[in-house]
């Protein structure tokens, strides 16, 4: 379903004219293809009910693709199959891409102006809490990648980044738990490898929910860095965070199983957690 009225003038990616489109990935994962959409300027979430009892938690899915697609399966549709069956309520979240992000004097991608994602995610967080007779205080988001990126820029965002449309966007924006997967963005890369601070883009609001953090030592795009500098910065600011670091397992894995540990036992870390801070 579209996120926003049909009517409205949305600010777009900066597509060329170009219609969405999908494709598979150039290399498979664990041994098969996956999809992605890009040149996305309508965004949609999907909503997939539970399967069996209704637990009451609803999982918001960020998938990856850097900002330039998005993996509608690998981090989104197998990720609802699990979800679904664990009693959840899964929405897919289709934002808009691509979204370039230019480079500063020192080389280091600093995002744009306007982050168009972030306008979308906080519209659907909005939606589910106002129209679908979802649980309001028990409402997530699991991001992967540029999606676990996302995850964070909205758990810290104080305000709405666009203005107000219709009712839905009188509630809250903020998700009350988050969960991010191989995040990246977040460390600046510009410090020196012993320095964790922050990228000077990254605020952190003493809000911010309840996180999970789940990293492999070995993932070649996105540093070990990032999640330890974004979890040190949360406890900072009195954020309860954990954090679960595999030594191997590479990146943008999803669900699919391989030889390490971090690809099958993930899931079953996540199903605790949520039971730890009570919201499954």
């Amino acid at each position: 379903m579209a996120l926003w009225p049909e009517d409205l003038a949305l600010r777009e990616p900066d597509t060329g004219n170009h219609p969405e489109e999908v494709g598979h990935g150039s290399e498979p994962v664990a041994g098969k293809p996956w999809q992605w959409a890009s040149y996305v300027t309508r965004p949609t979430m999907t909503i997939y009910r539970p399967k069996g009892e209704d637990a009451g938690t609803t999982l918001l899915v960020l998938p990856g693709g850097g900002y330039a697609a998005v993996a509608m399966d690998l981090e989104g549709t197998e990720i609802c199959d699990w979800a679904t069956g664990k009693g959840m309520t899964c929405v897919i979240l289709k934002y808009r891409v691509p979204q370039d992000w230019p480079r500063n004097e020192e080389g280091v991608r600093e995002p744009p102006e306007v982050l168009l994602a972030l306008q979308d995610v906080q519209r659907a967080i909005g939606l589910l809490r106002a129209r679908f007779g979802i649980a309001p205080s028990k409402i997530g988001v699991i991001g992967f990648s540029a999606g676990a990126h996302l995850a964070a820029a909205v758990s810290n965002a104080e305000t709405r980044t666009y203005p107000k449309v219709d009712d839905a966007d009188d509630l809250s924006s903020r998700p009350d738990f988050a969960i991010m997967m191989y995040t990246g963005r977040l460390w600046y890369t510009a410090n020196a490898p012993t320095d964790l601070s922050l990228a000077p883009w990254v605020s952190i609001s003493k809000k911010a929910p309840p996180t999970l953090l789940i990293h492999a030592m070995d993932d070649p795009v996105n540093d070990v860095r990032h999640p330890m500098a974004y979890a040190l910065a949360l406890e900072k600011a009195g954020v309860p965070v954990d954090l679960r670091i595999y030594s191997g397992g590479g990146h943008a894995f999803g669900l699919r199983p391989t030889s390490d540990p971090i690809t099958t036992q993930w899931p079953a870390q996540v199903e605790q957690w949520l039971r730890n801070i009570s919201a499954l």
